[in-house]
């Protein structure tokens, strides 16, 4: 399976990060040049989905958008059926290589697995299917955030290329919420335990670039909501939480945060020191 790599030119120490990653679990990857906001203004001006109202996208979301359009389209014109795309900031599971190694695990219908973990709750089917190693696979039913690591078919990416040609959506929204038309008509699962993780999540040594500039607009978002938010509005709320999980119930569906299957990863230094040798990397 051919692993992308998504990667700033501004960011080698990223790419040494990734090296030593790969280089972990015997694995080969691909580096791809990130779009870099700072360089491309001019994304902005493209049209934005109306799911956001009148808060604009960061130039940061519109250039990782791109970046991982340029990963679709390269996995849009490969013979292989599935290809798999990493931001340049996750940490492995130390199995993550056999299962990067061959796809005949992956389910028949599937459009994209989800291989990371965001540590927040989502929601999955009761059902699963193995994928060996220790690893599952369940339908994924609700957004779960993050495109640190995901697996796309040839035909979603041909899929997710059309939808995002004259319109700007942030990469993850696209591919997990189920409200955008592009997500919910692709059959979406999520790896349990997770196969990778953004490091913000397990070292800090890496925080996220995008994370930051997101992170200050949230807080003023949900600042603004918790004060015109009434006592009627929050009993609604809590009792629409309470029917929404009895139908997910019946629907043999179950809320989980998905783990990170951290067997065998150890802390490592940022310098490049390597235990193994390096990959073949294709720059």
């Amino acid at each position: 399976m051919k692993c992308l790599v998504i990667n700033l030119d501004r960011s080698p120490d990223r790419l040494v990060h990734m090296i030593a990653e790969f280089a972990r679990i015997g694995t080969a990857f691909e580096r791809i040049a990130a779009v870099d906001a700072r360089s491309h203004p001019e994304l902005a001006q493209q049209p934005q989905h109306p799911i956001y109202g009148v808060r604009r996208l960061l130039g940061s979301e519109i250039a990782c958008l791109h970046s991982h359009r340029a990963c679709w389209s390269i996995l849009a014109c490969d013979e292989a059926r599935y290809g798999a795309i990493f931001e340049d900031d996750v940490v492995f599971s130390a199995n993550a290589g056999p299962l990067l190694a061959d796809d005949g695990w992956i389910p028949a219908d599937a459009d994209i697995i989800k291989l990371e973990t965001y540590f927040r709750r989502t929601l999955i089917h009761r059902r699963s299917i193995s994928a060996g190693h220790g690893f599952s696979t369940s339908r994924l039913y609700k957004n779960h955030p993050g495109t640190g690591g995901y697996i796309i078919s040839r035909q979603a990416a041909l899929d997710l290329l059309e939808a995002t040609e004259k319109i700007n959506v942030t990469a993850d929204d696209l591919i997990f919420t189920p409200a955008l038309r592009s997500s919910s008509s692709k059959k979406i699962y999520q790896l349990v335990p997770a196969l990778c993780v953004q490091d913000q999540f397990v070292g800090n040594r890496l925080p996220s670039l995008l994370g930051r500039e997101r992170d200050a607009l949230c807080a003023v978002d949900e600042l603004a909501v918790k004060r015109k938010r009434p006592a009627t509005a929050r009993i609604l709320k809590e009792a629409g939480r309470i029917q929404r999980w009895i139908v997910d119930f019946c629907r043999f569906r179950r809320h989980i945060v998905v783990p990170f299957d951290s067997t065998g990863q150890t802390s490592r230094p940022l310098d490049g020191s390597l235990a193994a040798p390096l990959p073949s990397v294709a720059l």
